[in-house]
């Protein structure tokens, strides 16, 4: 079903406060819920944990897997337009509700960044537009495509065409028998394996498109990741070479423009060292929703990527972005409730709390938890914004975060 515009306030039919609705109860979907409501919707949070993040604060809370007919059913029941906050909600949940109900981004764009394999080959197609191609790579569904490989992709990375996301479900290989032996720990499911590249850094790019083909793109974003995790992103001028940035906003705008997308989109990309030194642009992989990387717009920007996604499903104009501070975003997982580095400030329950009085005493520092209610490592618990009116203040101010925290320093 087609997107309508959706005025802020406005009521239903029957009568009933206009609610959206989001598939996914998350730290994505509670960002989402926050958006809207600030803005003036009533929301509607399908997710069947009864202490989602964004469950806990939404209108309305569904309580039921994601593919139970009575649930969409209710959804639908509720909502006059509905997007999802994580890429593996059920494909036939997303055509049933989009049957019934304008849903953004839709079925098919979800269903082609659930699989790497479709991913892969949607980079291929959209490369002599975008000019950016993915890393040279194979698709392993057989032996028989396992033992074709062609030797020149390795040493490689095997990754599982489906639910892999955060480094999990990801293999290095240096030879044909450590692939055959990764692929048979995989249990032999679809994979892609990747040549391993040359890796100077990576990026990504949030876009935003409406459903009359209006596209607006955020800076561009330089991500550090940590044990496949995301640790870091800096978004400020200088962080990135300004002509690779402004290819990877054309490259992003064209990949959504291809699938007709529409909603916030984020694409990561690889920098890789080149021949003569200098450095060019591989697309890794995208998301069919806001990013952990595009956190920072929260506080840096006068328009979030929530704001953006609540816009761009409700049909509303979509004003190109304007970022009005420096700005690095640091993200907060579950270790450091446990974290023996850190400056201790008491005991909970979920182990010793980080020390948030010390860290919001500094200027420009902004604190976002999630809701969740407990604590285990590699869980994103939360993130925290740092802005100040210049680079050097704000990276200045980041370094004692860390410190305080007792995450490793910027650049590490």
């Amino acid at each position: 079903m087609s997107l309508k515009t959706i005025l802020p306030g406005s009521t239903s039919p029957t009568g009933q406060q206009t609610t959206l609705g989001v598939m996914g109860g998350g730290q994505l979907g509670r960002m989402f819920v926050q958006a809207a409501q600030a803005m003036g919707y009533f929301t509607a949070v399908l997710d069947p944990d009864p202490a989602s993040p964004a469950g806990l604060i939404s209108h309305f809370h569904i309580q039921t897997p994601f593919d139970d007919e009575q649930g969409l059913a209710q959804l639908m029941q509720r909502c006059e337009a509905i997007t999802t906050e994580f890429e593996n909600v059920p494909a036939p949940a997303l055509v049933t509700l989009g049957a019934h109900r304008p849903v953004a981004p839709s079925a098919s764009c979800v269903a082609v960044a659930q699989d790497r394999i479709k991913e892969k080959a949607h980079f291929v197609q959209c490369a002599p537009v975008s000019g950016v191609f993915p890393a040279p790579y194979a698709a392993i569904t057989t032996d028989a495509l396992l033992a074709a490989v062609p030797a020149d992709l390795l040493p490689g990375i095997l990754k599982t065409a489906r639910l892999g996301y955060d480094g999990k479900g990801q293999v290095r290989v240096s030879t044909r028998e450590e692939l055959a032996s990764a692929w048979e720990d995989l249990n032999k499911v679809p994979c892609v394996l990747e040549k391993l590249m040359p890796l100077r850094g990576e990026c990504s790019v949030i876009v935003a498109r409406g459903a009359d083909g209006q596209t607006v793109s955020f800076p561009v974003q330089k991500n550090t990741h940590h044990d496949g995790i995301l640790a870091i992103t800096e978004v400020f001028d200088g962080a990135l070479d300004p002509t690779l940035a402004a290819r990877a906003q054309a490259s992003t705008a064209a990949l959504a423009q291809h699938l007709n997308y529409v909603g916030v989109l984020c694409v990561e990309y690889f920098l890789v060292d080149t021949a003569n030194g200098g450095a060019d642009l591989i697309v890794n992989e995208m998301a069919p929703r806001p990013h952990n990387s595009g956190h920072y717009t929260q506080d840096a920007c006068d328009i979030s990527q929530f704001e953006a996604q609540v816009r761009a499903l409700a049909g509303l104009p979509l004003p190109t972005p304007r970022q009005h501070s420096p700005a690095i975003m640091v993200n907060l997982l579950g270790d450091l409730w446990f974290a023996p580095n850190a400056v201790r400030e008491k005991v909970s329950e979920r182990g010793v709390s980080p020390p948030w009085a010390q860290v919001l005493a500094l200027p420009g520092t902004h604190l976002h938890l999630y809701g969740k209610l407990s604590a285990r490592a590699g869980r994103k618990m939360g993130h925290l914004n740092i802005t100040a009116p210049t680079v050097a203040q704000v990276r200045a101010t980041t370094a004692e975060v860390l410190r305080l925290l007792g995450l490793p320093p910027l650049d590490a």
